[in-house]
Parts: structure tokens; C-alpha cells; sequence
């Protein structure tokens, strides 16, 4: 099964020209032509195809053909229990959450994840706008994606103070991935463009491209081990292709709508318990042009200091050591992720839309990144840390004063 990225405006969306009602084809210039009005730019078209060898190539020689990938396995970025014994809800003080006066109101966003449980507390006074492309239904069997999106919007649950942006009231939950935390890239391009045509400003995701899963299911199909590697090495690179140009097509908008912020988990292979030098970077989709990629920090006794497990070169870093927020079923239950770096981020986002608006400055998510990456801080985190491990530092919540 491929995936077809298409525009099928892209052949005329070059000359800055066209003609006058009534006319044919002339050269672009002269009195029979007037200015094109600024329109927006064609919302990207999502398709899949059996394709044999020659029909991908032709169409890859179509020009509204933006981009063309194998459908390939995705998986959530697996979270760790916390330490049962002591959960702490440190993450939203420790980034400034707690005090600024910014809440979120009036910002759209959307987790891409395993659903959620509607019912929880924690979305009490949320509109959840859901749309389930696993086939298992959107109600949230995995917990994953419910404890992410009560990072990000939450509601206090028994008197604590989960989310980072309580006054987030509109939500787009995508469920991206099955109860068994699979999903495909598929279902995951089809879920960033039902964000793009609901102008979703902030879209929060921890998953990847399952490379080792594509190999092995490749293998299971009776290819020679080094075949199957090298299949699947192409089709993660043409996802990652697709993914840039999406991006990149979701960036064309941003002056129509104001565009999209795309928060994704840095991922957790790094194993600096076992050795100080295993660590692994940045995963895909989180590695992809434009997207603000998010590394995990713990508390410790010398300061905050980055988990043994998250993945280097991140572009700025966010609370993810027993994290604290909603469980499915009821209550509340601490993980360990980059997977809970991540919402704090996407709820920081939310925050700065919502500061940026305020300020009467222009509200968009280039304007919004620039503020996240501009506010982080290395105040806090261990002096050793390697910036690579760490990225701009950690995310901060806006202030009066930063506005």
C-alpha cells in the first residue's frame, strides 16, 4: 500500500498571473491580464493505491504529486512507570505554568495518540472533537493518550493541578493509534490533515516511524533479511520525505490561518544507565523539518537533569520523570517518557498563542515557536548537561513580562 501526498493546484500555483474572464491562454504579461487576488494555498489531498514499481514512478512524474511513501507501522512511544510510591505534579510548576497568566482560552488543539477516555474528570468543560482512524474506537483502552491530553488541558482532578492549559475549552483527538499502541503512517498523514482543515494551532504527538517493525513484517513475508532491511530503509525514508512535505504544505497556510505548531516526543531508546554513551537521536516523525521536538528532564538532588532515557538533539526540553496526570477509567497515575515532555510543550504553545494574541502582536505559529524557543531555559538544569542532550533548555511558560 503506498500513501499519495497531491496538490492539485501545484502546476498553476507558480505564475503570480492569470487571465481575464472570457480569455484563453496569453503570455503573462500585458492588458488582458490582472493580478491573481491572494488566495489560500489548495489543503493537501491524502490517497492510498496499490502501485506497481512502474506506477509509482509515473506518478512521481505527476506534478501535483507532492510526495509518495509505503504505508509503514507507527508505534507510540512507550512510557515507563514512575515511582509509584512519590508521584509529583512538579512538571507544570517547574515550567512557570502554575503562575502565568495565560490558561490556554480560546486555542484549538490536538493530540494524535490512542484516544481518550471522554468521560475522565480531567475534560470536564471540553468540547473533544474526535475522530478514530485506528478502527478500535476512540475511547482510550491504552492510557497513553489520556494521560497525555491531561497534561496539556486537564482539568485538577481531586484538588491537584494537572494541565498546563486548563482553559483550553475546543480539542481535536485524533486516534492514531490502536488500543495495542500500533498504528500505521497512513492513518497518521490522514489524522495531520484532518488537524489542517480544522485549524488546529497546536498538535501534540509521541510516536514514530516503526522501522524495526516494517523489517520484521517484511521478513515474515518470505524476503531475505538483507531485502526486507533494505525495503524498509526506503520506505522510512520516502515517510520521512512525506512528512517534510506536509509540513512544508501546512507552513503555506500559516498566512491564511496562521499555521500549526507540531510538538512530537524526542523518543526513549537512550540508555545512559547502561552506559553514559548509548544514547540515540531524535526519532521520526519528531526529527522532520519544522517540528519542535521535545527531550525529557528529571528532578534530581543537583538539579533537573535529563533522562537516562531520551534520545538526543531535541529542540527543547520539557518535564517527563513521574508525571502525574489522568488515568483511564478514573484518577490519576505518574509515568516516565518523552512521551510526557511532550504535552507540556503543546500545553506551553497553547499558553503563547493565547500571550500573543493578547499583546496584539501577530498570533502564528512561527511567532509562537520563535517565543518557545526564545523563553527556554538552561537555569535549573545541571550545568553538565550537554546542550545536544537538551536542546534550548526548558520550556517556559509566558509572563507579563515576556509579552
Amino acid at each position: 500500500m503506498y500513501i499519495i501526498l497531491r496538490d492539485e493546484n501545484a502546476p498553476f500555483n507558480a505564475p503570480a498571473l492569470r487571465p481575464l474572464e472570457g480569455f484563453g491562454p496569453r503570455p503573462l504579461e500585458g492588458p488582458n491580464f490582472e493580478r491573481a487576488p491572494l488566495v489560500a494555498p489548495p489543503a493537501p489531498q491524502i490517497e492510498t493505491a496499490e502501485l506497481t514499481p512502474a506506477e509509482t514512478r509515473d506518478a512521481l512524474h505527476d506534478p501535483s504529486v507532492r510526495a509518495i511513501a509505503r504505508a509503514m507501522p507507527t508505534r507510540l512511544i512507550a512510557p515507563m512507570p514512575a515511582d509509584a510510591a512519590s508521584p509529583a505534579t512538579w512538571g507544570v510548576a517547574a515550567i512557570g505554568a502554575d503562575t502565568s497568566p495565560f490558561d490556554g482560552a480560546g486555542v484549538r488543539v490536538a493530540v494524535l495518540d490512542t484516544g481518550i477516555d471522554e468521560a475522565h474528570p480531567a475534560f470536564a468543560g471540553v468540547t473533544l472533537n474526535t475522530r478514530d482512524f485506528s478502527g478500535d474506537g476512540i475511547h482510550d483502552q491504552n492510557g497513553h493518550g489520556t494521560h497525555c491530553a491531561g497534561t496539556i488541558f486537564g482539568r485538577p482532578v481531586d484538588g491537584t493541578r494537572i494541565g498546563v492549559a486548563p482553559g483550553v475549552t475546543d480539542a481535536l483527538i485524533g486516534k492514531v493509534l490502536g488500543d495495542d499502541g500500533s498504528g500505521s503512517s497512513e492513518m497518521l498523514f490522514n489524522a495531520l490533515k484532518w488537524c489542517s482543515d480544522a485549524n488546529a494551532q497546536v498538535i501534540s504527538m509521541s510516536l514514530g516511524f516503526d522501522f524495526p517493525g516494517l523489517a520484521a513484517d517484511l521478513q515474515g513475508q518470505g524476503l531475505p533479511p538483507e531485502l526486507a532491511t533494505s525495503i524498509a530503509l526506503e520506505g522510512y525514508r520516502m515517510n520521512l520525505r512525506m512528512f517534510d512535505a506536509l509540513m512544508d504544505m501546512l507552513r503555506a497556510q500559516a498566512d491564511f490561518n496562521g499555521g500549526t505548531i507540531v510538538c512530537a516526543a524526542a523518543g526513549n531508546e537512550s540508555r545512559r544507565d547502561i552506559d553514559p554513551a548509548f544514547e540515540v537521536s531524535v526519532s521520526v516523525p519528531a526529527a522532520a523539518f519544522g517540528v519542535v521536538s521535545v527531550g525529557a528532564l528529571g528532578e534530581t538532588a543537583g538539579g533537573l537533569a535529563i533522562a537516562d532515557f531520551s534520545n538526543t538533539n531535541p529542540t527543547l526540553s520539557g518535564p517527563g520523570v513521574n508525571i502525574l496526570s489522568a488515568a483511564t477509567g478514573g484518577g490519576l497515575v505518574a509515568f516516565n517518557g518523552t512521551s510526557m515532555a511532550c504535552p507540556h510543550v503543546a500545553g506551553t504553545a497553547a499558553l503563547w498563542w493565547q500571550a500573543q494574541r493578547s499583546s496584539g502582536s501577530p498570533a502564528t505559529a512561527a511567532a509562537v515557536r520563535a517565543r518557545l524557543l526564545a523563553s527556554a531555559t538552561a537555569s535549573g538544569i545541571v550545568p553538565a548537561t550537554d546542550p545536544i542532550d537538551r536542546g534550548q533548555g526548558l520550556v517556559q511558560a509566558p509572563t507579563n513580562s515576556m509579552v
